[in-house]
C-alpha cells in the first residue's frame, strides 16, 4: 500500500524552524497499531494521519511512543497541505478528531486553529520532577494533560536544563514552562519525555493552557507569544473564553509516498 505523505514546518514562516509534522493522506483510516509504526518510523514529534469525510476531515496524531488526544502544530500542517496541495477552495476545514470538531481559519497565509480552552487548577509538583526541571517555579498548575510551571522572567525560562531521564517517569504528557517576555507577551518551552518527546519545538496544543492563563494575568485577549525551543514558533493567541485561536504559518519541506 502506497501512502501519500508531506512534512512541513508549522508556527514559522522559513524552513528549519517552528516544529516540523508529517501528514498521511488517507482514503480510510488505518489500524492504531500501523500508524503508531508509522510514527516510530518518522520519529518526529507528531504524525498526522487524515482521512477524507464529507463536509470535514478525520484527523488522528500519534507521537514516536503514543497516540494523542490533541496536538496543534501537527493540525496546522495538516490544514497547511489541504489548502496549498490540495487547492481546497474553501476558507475553513473541519476536522473531527478525539477533542471534538475542530477548525481552521485561513487568513491570506495565516492559519488560525480554533481549540477547546484548558482548564487550570492549583496544583503541587512532586519534589523529584522539580528538582529534574532544576528552578523552582514561582506558580504552579495543572490543566488537563500538562503541569503548568510559571516563571519570573524570559531568561530563566531560557536557562532550564531538564533532566529527561527523570521527567520520563512524570504521569502527565508534559511539563510547560513559561513567564512574560521580553519581545512578546509570553514566551514557553515544552517538556513531553514521557510521551517520546524530550522538547517539543512548538506546542500548539500546550497554547490552550497558556493562552486562559496569560490572557487573565495580563487583562488582554489578543496576545502574541513565543516558544523559546532552538528552532523557535511564533503564535498570535487571541482568548475567546472557552474556545481559543492560535494562529501561525507554515511551509512545506518534503512530498513523497511511503510503502507499507
Amino acid at each position: 500500500m502506497k501512502i501519500k505523505m508531506y512534512q512541513a514546518d508549522a508556527f514559522t514562516d522559513k524552513l528549519f524552524g517552528g516544529n516540523p509534522a508529517a501528514v498521511c493522506l488517507l482514503d480510510e483510516e488505518l489500524p492504531y497499531d500501523l500508524m503508531q509504526k508509522i510514527a516510530a518510523e518518522n520519529n518526529l514529534a507528531e504524525t498526522a494521519f487524515v482521512t477524507r469525510n464529507e463536509g470535514s476531515f478525520g484527523i488522528r496524531w500519534c507521537t514516536p511512543k503514543v497516540e494523542v488526544d490533541l496536538c496543534g502544530h501537527a493540525t496546522l500542517a495538516s490544514a497547511h497541505v489541504i489548502f496549498h496541495h490540495l487547492d481546497y477552495p474553501e476558507k475553513i476545514i473541519l476536522f473531527s478528531s478525539r477533542s471534538g470538531i475542530l477548525e481552521v481559519r485561513k487568513e491570506d497565509e495565516l492559519l488560525i486553529l480554533n481549540f477547546p480552552s484548558d482548564i487550570l487548577k492549583e496544583a503541587s509538583l512532586p519534589d523529584e520532577l522539580i528538582r529534574a526541571i532544576g528552578m523552582t517555579p514561582s506558580e504552579i498548575l495543572k490543566g488537563k494533560t500538562d503541569y503548568l510551571l510559571v516563571y519570573e522572567n524570559q531568561q530563566q525560562v531560557e536557562a532550564i536544563s531538564p533532566d529527561f531521564a527523570v521527567l520520563s517517569k512524570a504521569t502527565v504528557r508534559g511539563i510547560i514552562v513559561t513567564a512574560k517576555g521580553d519581545s512578546s507577551d509570553f514566551v514557553s518551552r515544552f517538556f513531553a519525555p514521557a510521551v517520546g518527546v524530550n522538547e517539543d519545538p512548538v506546542t500548539g496544543s500546550a497554547h490552550t493552557t497558556l493562552i486562559p492563563y496569560w490572557s487573565a494575568r495580563l487583562g488582554k485577549k489578543e496576545m502574541t507569544a513565543i516558544q523559546l525551543s532552538e528552532r523557535r514558533g511564533y503564535l498570535q493567541c487571541n482568548d475567546l473564553g472557552e474556545r481559543v485561536e492560535i494562529a501561525g504559518k507554515a511551509v512545506t519541506y518534503l512530498v513523497g509516498e511511503i510503502f507499507v
